[in-house]
């Protein structure tokens, strides 16, 4: 009699401090919102739980980066935009220096103008973004795209590298144009018959000295050139145009990934409040009734025997 009065006892004691350790784990997770307060209450789920955060980490960081390269493809292109407008001033003016019934006089005017339009695109091919890093230097982000030289025309000065930024598991975008992509160097036939690449800052200069010497070939052969360095204008900007489509479409994947994670998450991790509350309920009851078998229990004679 003993020995089941003390089967009793402890039967009664380990209900109880049962059902009181999970109303102590529901009461923990209504408060945090949570289904997993330690790992060890479920090792699995608490993994996945860990797995999917990653994994949302890893979206974030390439949505951030998308940013990044979409604000920069703006401002490359932006800037491109107001370089192009200006070829177009600067092929009127070409075109009206090569009006032959100008006076000398009059091509020096416009040569000034010229040398004004050449000096603003200058200044945009060494647009800095936000952070301070020149657009169209490559690689060379802290060097100025093109530095003017003391005998000739500016020179470009920043590299060839295209910088690609990675913006999904397996996607990468370039994110700039070097100098030379942006500012194409146009061919020109030389003296001798060979063709030579003239830089895009070479073209505008000699437009300007054409004007001002009121050279008529010199300013008719810019006004060609000028074409194809708007051409160069174009192709880099269609290209920009590419990447920001191929922008907003990484974007649509990342959002939707992003939401479809965030929703798996909620489902391993938050907490059915209703559901939790309902189960407190029902452990508070047991949690009763445990205490009251295990008063019962302890008021048994032989329980006191046993004491």
């Amino acid at each position: 009699m003993k020995i089941s009065t003390r089967l009793l006892f402890d039967r009664a004691s380990s209900q109880m401090s049962t059902v009181q350790n999970k109303l102590t784990q529901t009461q923990a997770q209504l408060a945090q919102g949570k289904q997993i307060i330690n790992a060890s209450d479920s090792p699995n789920q608490a993994a996945t739980i860990q797995r999917l955060k990653s994994i949302l980490n890893r979206q974030e960081s390439y949505q951030s980066s998308l940013n990044t390269v979409k604000a920069r493809l703006e401002g490359e292109d932006s800037t491109l935009r107001s370089v192009s407008d200006l070829l177009v001033r600067a092929k009127e003016v070409a075109v009206q220096g090569a009006n032959d019934t100008l006076s000398a006089g009059d091509r020096k005017a416009l040569a000034t103008e010229m040398q004004a339009v050449r000096d603003q695109m200058l200044s945009l091919a060494n647009t800095k973004d936000s952070n301070g890093n020149y657009l169209f230097s490559g690689s060379r982000v802290k060097q100025a795209a093109f530095v003017e030289t003391p005998n000739g025309s500016p020179e470009y000065r920043g590299d060839q590298t295209r910088m690609n930024v990675r913006v999904g598991e397996q996607r990468s975008i370039p994110m700039n144009r070097t100098g030379t992509d942006a500012f194409v160097p146009v061919p020109r036939v030389d003296t001798d018959g060979t063709s030579v690449g003239v830089s895009f800052f070479k073209v505008m200069d000699d437009l300007v000295a054409g004007l001002s010497g009121s050279k008529g070939a010199d300013i008719r052969r810019g006004v060609g050139e000028l074409d194809t360095l708007q051409g160069g204008l174009s192709l880099a900007r269609a290209e920009i145009g590419t990447n920001l489509n191929v922008v907003d479409q990484q974007t649509s994947v990342i959002e939707d990934t992003t939401l479809n994670l965030k929703s798996t998450l909620s489902s391993f991790e938050d907490l059915d409040y209703a559901s939790a509350i309902t189960k407190m309920n029902q452990q508070m009851l047991s949690l009763e009734a445990a205490q009251a078998s295990f008063a019962k229990v302890s008021q048994l004679n032989l329980f006191n025997y046993i004491k």
